[in-house]
């Protein structure tokens, strides 16, 4: 019970640390995404250079988006920080729960302030867009891959901060960002790629292709996608997966 109660402060006092700089956090989780949205929904559609009811499409998998990048964003780079410059990380240590439990809710705030980041993003994109409709009875399954969106984007997060060097954190982002935002089927639906079959078969490997496929067939179920198990099962099999790995570099770089 005393390392579920240091579990939960310590998760308590970084969601206060949020509530605090609740700007800052905002600007830092909004402003790719309603960019990426008004210039492919908005400004594109206004031209004519996407067709008509392309902005149906493009949503849901701007709220995926922001589920699972914010979510590796905001886990990876504080860690960085805490075992390079803050040392902040020492402090945690001294708390009176395992080791692996530190990694398990740094990964956990990650995946909430995603979760929060690809919520706020369905207003924007519905106040933005004007047009879309969804089927509210998809509602629930779209938030459960939302939600296993956010934990898989936190454990890539917590492998990424804890295995990567500090000063070569940024190279890494530079190189990994572009293809995963690209990959993911967020623009596009992954079933009408078979004319691309080698890019269809290097999406299939971005955990982000399963949550907007996910969202895309619950809102949107009479545009192809993936069954909805597919996406559940590759979800729940890519979080176990980097969140295993990412305990264990966490667990080496706190050893060390």
């Amino acid at each position: 019970m005393s390392s579920a109660r240091a579990f939960f402060a310590v998760l308590g006092r970084d969601v206060f640390v949020t509530g605090r700089e609740l700007p800052s956090f905002l600007a830092q989780v909004l402003v790719q995404p309603v960019a990426l949205l008004f210039i492919f929904g908005k400004v594109l559609g206004e031209l004519g250079y996407v067709q008509p009811g392309y902005a149906q499409i493009l949503l849901p998998g701007m709220v995926a988006l922001n589920a699972f990048l914010v979510s590796l964003q905001n886990t990876s780079f504080p860690l960085v920080l805490d075992f390079s410059y803050s040392r902040e990380i020492e402090d945690r240590l001294l708390a009176p729960l395992p080791i692996s439990a530190v990694a398990v809710e740094k990964m956990l705030f990650g995946a909430l302030r995603g979760l929060v980041a690809a919520l706020l993003m369905v207003p924007i994109g519905f106040w933005m867009l004007g047009t879309v409709t969804w089927d509210l009875a998809g509602l629930p399954f779209a938030f459960l891959c939302m939600v296993l969106g956010s934990l898989c984007g936190g454990a890539v997060g917590l492998t990424v901060g804890a295995a990567v060097p500090p000063r070569r954190i940024n190279i890494m982002f530079a190189v990994i960002l572009a293809p995963l935002i690209f990959t993911g089927a967020t623009q596009f639906p992954w079933m009408q790629l078979d004319d691309l079959r080698w890019f269809q078969v290097i999406c299939a490997f971005n955990p982000l292709t399963y949550v907007s496929e996910g969202m895309r067939g619950a809102l949107l179920p009479h545009v192809p996608h993936l069954p909805p198990w597919v996406c559940v099962l590759a979800l729940v099999g890519s979080g176990l997966l980097f969140g295993a790995l990412g305990i264990h570099f966490f667990l080496r770089r706190a050893l060390d």
